[in-house]
């Protein structure tokens, strides 16, 4: 690509990391190389799977088994870190023509690393890198330097009535 913009998924609706993971599915259909980030999971999702079986496609986990309910434990702070230092050199690299962190707005909100040093990253990242940024409680600053913002906002979620995550559906 001649020119990566932007983009930032956020709100309080479903489907942020949908939308990331169509991306992706687009994109190596179409000869592009696209890394994923997740933040703040380190549980086996499906889209785990199906990943591992698309050529030019890698997500990575930046998080431990569990929530964070209230306070990120000291080894959350780590694995965010840790995660962010990598994906700021693979950005840097050129190797992916598609850098998606998931879940790092909401890694933000927890404070999990500062929005200083994401915002760097965004600034700093070459011309030629897709730039996507998922989870709830995009900061406004995030919102201010990106090129595009889709708001995913909840209307009606069956969560409500009590349906917890169905394994291929939410997780």
């Amino acid at each position: 690509m001649k020119q990566g913009y932007v983009q930032v998924y956020t709100g309080d609706g479903k489907g942020k990391t949908t939308a990331s993971f169509g991306l992706a599915l687009r994109a190596v259909g179409a000869g592009l190389k696209v890394y994923i980030g997740q933040f703040m999971k380190g549980m086996d999702y499906s889209e785990l799977k199906s990943a591992s079986l698309l050529p030019n496609l890698v997500v990575e986990q930046y998080g431990t088994p569990q929530f964070i309910h209230s306070e990120p434990t000291q080894r959350d702070i780590e694995k965010a870190n840790e995660g962010l230092t990598k994906i700021e050199h693979i950005i840097q690299s050129c190797e992916y023509d598609i850098v998606i962190m998931e879940e790092i707005n909401v890694a933000l909100m927890y404070g999990l690393f500062s929005t200083e040093r994401v915002l760097d990253i965004i600034k700093n990242k070459p011309q030629s890198v897709e730039l996507v940024l998922t989870g709830r409680y995009a900061k406004k600053e995030i919102i201010e330097t990106a090129d595009l913002v889709t708001e995913m906002r909840l209307i009606k979620h069956y969560f409500n009535d009590g349906v917890n995550a169905r394994k291929g559906i939410e997780m």
